[in-house]
């Protein structure tokens, strides 16, 4: 038996200029062989060009527990038609993974108010999933102890994927365990209590951008983002999120041991309130970490702290410097302070040390007064230890050379100011040196005398 989908060849309007297709379709596997009506399960087997949708199996209230709640089949696209209440239903995901898609976040949705209940499964732990792939949908899972995921990666490189998912009044996001890599693109979270928590060594990053949270539960105070446990990323954890959070919550309680490479705790263009309200230095927000800490690269935030890479090294106690040879340089004698370094450490004769990776230029502005015979010729000239190559490079272009001025009284200084450019990696180290041109006359840096570092 055969129905025709369109009245003729020719009637665009009803799906422009595929309406040649979807001309007519054997009725049987598809319908029930007796109705002359097309239903929206026939429909929804065919794409826009009249070809049959083999992969695609259409999940609905009716048959939710065959479907979503069966074995699923790796090989489909779970496509959910309309908001399908779960109840006390989870879905189990296997080894080869799960593909889910809607209509969109407003039309498609899977819910449950169950207590105690969890809606994304592994089989068992031991057995794990494999990727979990969405897209154009919302999931709400409201009932006291109930949570959206726990989910065991069953290889340790399967993926946590989605776009334009919203999350609904949510007791919990649940927990992920090990998997390799994640990633929101067009996510929110809306009402609930929404954390999530990620346990586990992690081999790749997760990555949540456009995403907006808003209208939390003013009891809430499990962060946004909660490490679990061993958990610890080996590449970057990015996000440009826009939340408001409650009075309580973090926003994540991340802490330096999760991320052992610099700079991968990335926080860039970030809105962050607080019931409304912007507060940067509300220490509730990371409560572990901090912008300066070596994992941080936290850039354009706003109602966060931002990384500032760099730091200055400070003469706090003058001493007087031994000048053995002329033209010879000598470290400057006296006790050196540090003052706000971030992946910077403060070494031996006031070098500073970069600890991170990334950025790797770095500008160079100082204020040195050096105290001396009058008329005397000094010059100051920065040094590198280049960590790759165990050797210390004279960095020729930064010499300085000025005069001892001959002032009335017992202060003849010569006046150092500078701003210049020099590019350090990891472990390199950057220090300055003094020479006296004319003779061995010894020199004295004077206290609060400075050189700061900070990214181009």
């Amino acid at each position: 038996m055969a129905i025709n989908l369109l009245p003729s060849e020719n009637n665009s309007d009803d799906l422009g200029s595929s309406s040649k297709v979807w001309k007519e379709i054997k009725v049987g596997s598809l319908g029930d062989g007796v109705n002359s009506t097309p239903t929206s399960d026939i429909i929804a087997a065919f794409n826009s060009g009249g070809t049959i949708l083999t992969n695609r199996i259409v999940c609905n209230q009716a048959n939710k527990d065959t479907t979503l709640g069966g074995i699923i089949d790796s090989s489909k696209e779970y496509f959910i038609d309309g908001v399908i209440d779960m109840g006390n239903t989870s879905i189990t995901v296997p080894t080869t993974g799960i593909t889910l898609k809607g209509y969109s976040f407003d039309l498609s949705g899977l819910t449950s108010s169950q207590n105690n209940y969890t809606m994304f499964v592994s089989e068992s732990i031991a057995i794990g999933s494999g990727n979990v792939l969405g897209v154009d949908y919302y999931i709400s899972v409201t009932g006291a102890g109930s949570k959206v995921y726990e989910l065991y990666d069953a290889t340790g490189f399967n993926a946590f994927e989605f776009q334009r998912i919203n999350y609904i009044d949510c007791t919990s996001l649940g927990d992920l365990y090990e998997y390799r890599q994640g990633l929101e693109e067009g996510t929110g979270r809306f009402g609930g209590s929404p954390s999530l928590t990620l346990h586990g060594v992690w081999l790749g990053g997760f990555r949540i951008t456009t995403s907006i949270v808003r209208s939390l539960a003013a009891t809430m105070t499990e962060p946004i983002f909660k490490a679990g446990t061993l958990f610890q990323m080996n590449s970057r954890f990015l996000t440009d999120i826009n939340v408001d959070l409650p009075s309580l919550a973090p926003l994540l309680d991340f802490v330096t041991e999760n991320f052992p490479n610099p700079s991968t705790l990335q926080l860039h263009g970030c809105e962050v309130t607080r019931d409304g309200g912007y507060d940067a230095s509300d220490s509730n927000l990371t409560p572990f970490i901090l912008a300066g800490d070596l994992p941080c690269d936290w850039k354009g935030n706003n109602g966060l702290p931002n990384t500032y890479v760099g730091g200055t090294a400070l003469i706090s106690v003058e001493a007087e410097t031994t000048i053995n040879t002329v033209n010879v340089y000598e470290d400057f004698a006296g006790t050196w302070i540090s003052s706000d370094l971030q992946h910077f450490a403060l070494v031996a004769n006031g070098g500073l040390k970069h600890l991170g990776t990334s950025p790797r230029d770095f500008e160079v502005s100082l204020s040195m007064n050096i105290e001396g015979n009058a008329n005397d010729e000094l010059s100051i000239k920065f040094f590198k230890y280049d960590d790759s190559a165990a050797t210390t490079i004279p960095l020729d272009y930064t010499i300085q050379r000025r005069p001892v001025n001959n002032f009335q009284g017992g202060r003849d200084v010569a006046f150092f100011v500078s701003f210049l450019g020099v590019t350090l990696d990891k472990d390199d180290i950057l220090y300055c040196k003094v020479a006296n041109d004319t003779d061995t006359s010894n020199v004295t840096l004077e206290a609060l005398s400075f050189f700061r570092l900070q990214e181009r």
